[in-house]
This record gives structure tokens, sequence and C-alpha cells, in this order.
């Protein structure tokens, strides 16, 4: 029987020139990576391989009685340790079903990943042939919603959905576990030694407190036994609202001096916090205060890393001069977008034509459930200027560059009808297309832009991905739709609601 293919949740293109190395297309899909050849779009290898998932996703329809009936209690399957260097585990089962982030160092010589239901960050080592090693896997305590690294490339940096950021080194060393505070001793005087009637008293108040102290100790070391985390780590800051991005920046320092290290973080609740670097993260630099729903995107441009645009639910992009503090520009996305919620904010920069000098700052803007691109260029005074909507043929998942000429590969979600989260289409037919190639170039008349076919994305969408079944129920489905479009259950609930 016929059926869809997932498609690709996170593009992430691994420049690994200063390697003499040809660059690699690394994208997710269901519950597997895969890494493409940039400048041909042939598949190098997928991880994991020869695993089937055993999530209610890959499988058919129930029957009506079950359907009727309770939902079962979800089984933990296989540790992830079982799945190194892309074997399949003892009872070839995944313990997730999506794979929604998707990192590369600078370098291109590692790749970051996080699996979903697992909340495990996983790093692989990229050969020179584009396979993965896997090198190392991490289970969190809490739910990561964001991941970045250091401008250094040596420490990711964790945010999860308690309001929580952690450090960890990208390439784990030997764990030591931190030691334990001594146990406080219990009095040693008895009955036979007090005497006196208020001595006595005091001594059995000394007991009672021991034993309390001793029954708290026991709860804490078997909660923190149950979550502990046996690799290197640290909580650096926390906000009191659930975390929805990090980013990690450097600006340059005065001359002589080194770089200073910024920390920034936006949460459900309007905040944008910025923080100084490791190992200073506890101190607050500024407050960005503006948005007035939640904040879903941060972006700096990598050509203005003063500079930072974000965007949520509140239906306009607000440009920072984010070191101060201060609202540069907003930016309305229209009427038609007001209910819309950014689900992702792109900085992208071209050459221009041969003899033109300087290069296309652009500024690519996605809403979740939406197959349009709002395009803007980022002006010399750090103003964002509509450039149009541009049309693609399914709702934008996320989006990369493929070279310097102004080729920018798009997954679209050819699963869903166009605009919505919930349609599916009635025939996994008309659901092969992965990824789309748009090209960008400037004209007299300003910026142009064109959906046009590429022997590239082609190739991609050639090869397939994890199948789903076309005969889902509708719970099945609703559960697989949760897992690409969940930003709108971030919306805080009015009283009319």
């Amino acid at each position: 029987m016929a059926s869809f293919q997932h498609p690709i949740q996170s593009l992430e293109l691994v420049k690994r020139q200063s390697q003499g190395l040809s660059n690699v297309l690394v994208a997710s899909a269901g519950p597997h990576i895969y890494s493409y050849a940039a400048e041909s779009g042939q598949r190098l290898d997928v991880w994991p391989q020869h695993v089937e998932t055993s999530r209610a996703a890959a499988s058919g329809p129930t029957s009506t009685s079950e359907d009727q009936a309770p939902p079962e209690k979800r089984i933990k399957l296989s540790s992830p340790e079982t799945e190194s260097e892309g074997k399949p585990s003892a009872n070839n089962a995944l313990t997730w079903t999506n794979i929604p982030m998707v990192l590369a160092t600078s370098d291109g010589r590692h790749v970051v990943v996080l699996t979903a239901e697992d909340k495990c960050i996983r790093v692989f080592s990229l050969s020179e042939d584009g396979k993965f090693k896997e090198l190392s896997s991490r289970n969190m305590a809490k739910k990561p919603c964001a991941l970045d690294l250091t401008p250094d490339d040596q420490t990711i940096l964790c945010a999860d959905k308690f309001g929580d950021v952690y450090s960890l080194p990208l390439i784990p060393g030997e764990y030591v576990k931190p030691k334990t505070q001594a146990k406080k001793p219990k009095p040693v005087a008895t009955t036979l030694t007090v005497h006196s009637k208020r001595n006595l008293r005091s001594l059995e108040q000394q007991h009672l407190h021991a034993e309390r102290a001793e029954k708290a100790e026991k709860v804490q070391e078997e909660s923190e036994e149950k979550g502990v985390l046996n690799f290197e780590h640290q909580l650096i800051l926390g906000h009191v609202s659930m975390l929805t991005d990090v980013i990690a920046v450097s600006l340059p320092g005065a001359p002589g001096s080194r770089p200073r290290n910024y920390i920034l973080t936006a949460d459900r609740d309007e905040h944008i916090r910025v923080s100084r670097g490791i190992p200073q993260a506890h101190v607050i630099e500024q407050q960005c205060f503006g948005h007035t729903s939640l904040i879903s995107k941060l972006c700096i441009p990598s050509w203005a890393p003063n500079v930072l645009i974000s965007g949520g639910g509140d239906g306009h992009l607000l440009v920072w001069n984010w070191s101060e503090g201060q609202v540069h520009q907003s930016v309305p996305l229209g009427d038609s977008f007001q209910d819309a919620i950014i689900s992702g904010i792109w900085d992208v920069s071209f050459d221009q034509s041969a003899g033109t000098p300087g290069s296309i700052n652009i500024v690519l803007i996605g809403l979740e459930g939406s197959p349009q691109l709002l395009c803007y260029t980022l002006e010399s005074d750090n103003t964002l200027k509509s450039q149009g909507v541009i049309q693609l043929s399914g709702n934008v998942l996320d989006l990369t560059t493929l070279d310097s000429n102004g080729s920018i590969v798009v997954s679209v979600d050819a699963v869903r009808a166009p605009g919505s989260t919930d349609t599916w289409k009635e025939s996994p037919a008309s659901a092969q297309i992965l990824t789309e190639c748009l090209q960008i170039s400037i004209t007299d008349g300003g910026l142009k832009w064109a959906v046009c076919e590429d022997s590239r994305t082609a190739c991609i969408n050639a090869g397939v991905t994890s199948g789903l079944s076309a005969t889902l129920d509708a719970k099945q489905k609703k559960a697989i739709d949760d897992t690409l479009y969940n930003l709108g259950n971030l919306r805080k609930r009015t009283f009319d609601d």
C-alpha cells in the first residue's frame, strides 16, 4: 500500500571547505537523519539504519473497539546506548519518532541532533564521505526546546521547557560524580547523661530534628538518582517561564582585548534576556521588553552581530539594539498575518552579480502552517525593508543556503494541504515533494525571487524518507501533526478561550 513520506523537519548546511572537502547537507525527517552532497543532492548516509519505529505513527489503524478504549501507556523502549553507530537495538525499536533540531559546528567536523521523546542530545562526527559516526548520547532530565553552540564550538547550550539553560561539552570527557556533603552527626548526649527537665526536652527536640533531616536527605537522594545526569553538565541560567529559543553570540572587544560573549534567551512570557557568556552567565546585562505575546524565534544576522530580530505571536517583528535593550524598529507582518505565529527567522547573505561589489543581506520569515515566506532586506541603517511574499507549494518547515549564488533549499510539508496544520492530502501520490529550490537575485526593480527546478533538490526528492501509513486514524494523525506544529499550544489562554 502506498504511504506518505515524512517531511524534512530540519535542514543544516555543513560547511567543510576549510578541510578541503565538499559541503554536506544534513536533514532530519521522522526518526532519521540524512546526509546529502550539497553540490549534487546525492544521498550519502542515513542514521539509524534498518531500524523500525514501534510508535503508533508507523502502524496501521486500530479496530473500532480499540478506538473507544482508553489510550495505552507508553512503554519505555531500549536505551540509546544500544543504538550507537546506527545499529538497531535489541528489540529493533526506536525511543523517538522525530528529530526536531540539527546543528553543525563551524569547522564542519561535528553534527549535533536532538531526538524528541527520549530527550537525548547526540553528537556525530562527519567523515570525508559524509558518513555519520555517533560519538556520544546524553539524555536530559527535562525536555529540551532549543539548542545552540557557543562561538568557540566547544560547548552545547541546552534550553528546556522548565526555563533552565545547561552547558554541556561538545565532546564529553570522563565524568566524575560530585561528592555529596557529609551527613550531619546525631546528638551524642543520651538520657543517661542529661538529667534536668529542660535539657531532656532540648535533647528530645535535637533527636527529632536529626530524624527529620535524615528522612529528607534520603528522599532527596532517591529523587536525584531517578533523574541523575551521569555526564558533565552545568546549570548556567534560568527563567521563571518556558524557554523558546537560545542564541550564543560574540561581540568584538576593544583593541587588544578578548571578544565579549553573551547568551540571549527568549521565553513564553514575552521576555528576552541578555546574559553574559560562560562562566558569568548568571550576570544579566539587559532585559529586552517590547513583545505582547509569546516569543518563538530569535535571529542575530551573521553580518550584523549587534542586531537582533525577534518574532512570535503578536503580529510583528522587532529589530533590536540588543546590547542596550532598545527597540530599533517594529515591523508589522500585515493584516493577513496578524494571527500567525513565526516559526522561523533565517538570515541569508549572497554575493551580488559579477562586477558589483558587496553582498545581498536578506531576512526570511516563516509562519507556522503557511506556504508563504516573508522576504526582507536588512538595510545599512539596520532597518528591515519588505520585499514581498514568496509562495511555495507546501507549508515551509526549514531552509538553508546551498551556495553563495542565491540558491536556497526549502523543506516543505507535502503531506498536509497548504495553509493547514491538520488536513492531510487524500493521496500519497501528490505528496512526494520534500524540498524546493528558491533562487534569489537582484535587478533594477529590486529583489527578484523564483521557485525553480534544480537537479540537487530533484535528487533529494527522488530519495524516499521513512514512511507514514496512508490509513492512520485521526488520533494518530494528530500525534504526528503535533510534532511539526506545536507553537499554537504556547499561546496564553484568555477567559473567553
